[in-house]
């Protein structure tokens, strides 16, 4: 339940808190949000900012940096994480964590271009193929730079404790298992074997949040961006795999139903957005391929929305005590993470 100060003016109009606390405890809750990520044009301006920054040596990386020879990038990397990681101790120490955590970030990010320069100067790197193809191509001598970053993601991370940090570990998890599969095949890597590999990688990185989660359940959201790149690694791979069998097609209705229940059920609305599309995509192919003639189909669909809804009307008149004994069953740090979400 989100508190606005409306909120707190209604409870003051009905004399339930005077005026005066109703303010003090609006700058309370203000203050203590402060770090939690919000849509508003504070938040939104640091994390434009810092993306930009971040994508510009990374994604957005050009073949003009050639220039500077393996040596020249490592120097520069090495100047631009020492000014990374001071503008990060200045905004902590004012705290502004959200900042500080994206300067940190940057730092992490910075990490596989500048072992790709220092490969090129120590001439170790293995073939023709430049940094701006990292985030393009699949390539098994990418895991050195996966592996530094991941090394250097874990310690920074351990000293600074933001979750935005956790955004490149989870991207290049997702990375490193591409690469790997390929390093193991020998270089033939057809598209199925991606689609299992990101699969499977992406169900790993769910099991992975997930225990996160539970291990920082009164902390901050460090599983977020874990979740993220888990779920759509899994959820992608999955939409993009090809079935005749109409007992598949169903099956993969059924696990996006379990997503959105999963979803709702540890409050991430990423579950709940990829497994609401995926039971879209198979109720369009029903209508448009199964029964595509049928004037029936509509008319049963329109009656299971209704029964979902009422079914949501029955769920929201017994969801407490239904809350309640189903929590009681539940192990004690499972029980405190769903509390903690709710």
């Amino acid at each position: 339940m989100d508190v606005s100060k409306k909120h707190l003016a209604a409870a003051a109009a009905e004399n339930i808190i005077s005026a005066e606390q109703a303010e003090a405890l609006y700058q309370y809750l203000s203050e203590q949000a402060k770090d939690t990520p919000r849509f508003n044009f504070t938040h939104v301006l640091y994390y434009f900012g810092g993306l930009i920054a971040i994508g510009a040596m990374s994604i957005f990386m050009t073949l003009g940096w050639e220039a500077f020879g393996g040596g020249g990038i490592l120097v520069i990397c090495c100047i631009y994480a020492a000014l990374g990681l001071k503008l990060s101790s200045v905004f902590a120490a004012k705290q502004l964590n959200i900042p500080a955590g994206i300067c940190a970030t940057f730092v992490v990010c910075l990490t596989p271009l500048a072992v790709y320069g220092l490969q090129v100067y120590l001439g170790l790197w293995p073939d023709n193929s430049v940094y701006q193809d990292y985030h393009r191509y699949i390539q098994w001598h990418w895991l050195y730079m996966e592996l530094a970053t991941l090394a250097v993601g874990a310690v920074i991370a351990w000293k600074y404790k933001y979750p935005f940090l956790f955004m490149p570990i989870a991207a290049t998890l997702w990375y490193m298992s591409m690469d790997i599969s390929a390093m193991l095949s020998g270089g033939d890597y057809s598209w199925e074997l991606r689609k299992l590999v990101s699969l499977y990688s992406g169900l790993l990185m769910i099991g992975l949040a997930f225990w996160v989660d539970i291990r920082t359940r009164k902390q901050a959201d460090y599983a977020f961006w874990i979740y993220l790149f888990g779920v759509l690694a899994f959820w992608g791979s999955l939409s993009s795999m090809h079935s005749n069998s109409e007992l598949s097609k169903f099956f993969y209705l059924c696990i996006n139903l379990s997503m959105i229940g999963i979803g709702v059920l540890l409050v991430r609305r990423i579950f709940v957005v990829c497994g609401a599309l995926g039971a879209c995509s198979y109720l369009g192919y029903l209508a448009f391929s199964v029964f595509k003639d049928s004037w029936l189909f509509p008319v049963v669909l329109s009656a299971i929305g209704l029964a979902i809804v009422y079914l949501g009307v029955l769920w929201q008149k017994h969801e407490q005590a239904i809350t309640q004994k189903t929590r009681a069953i539940l192990p004690t740090a499972l029980r405190e993470l769903l509390e903690a979400k709710a």
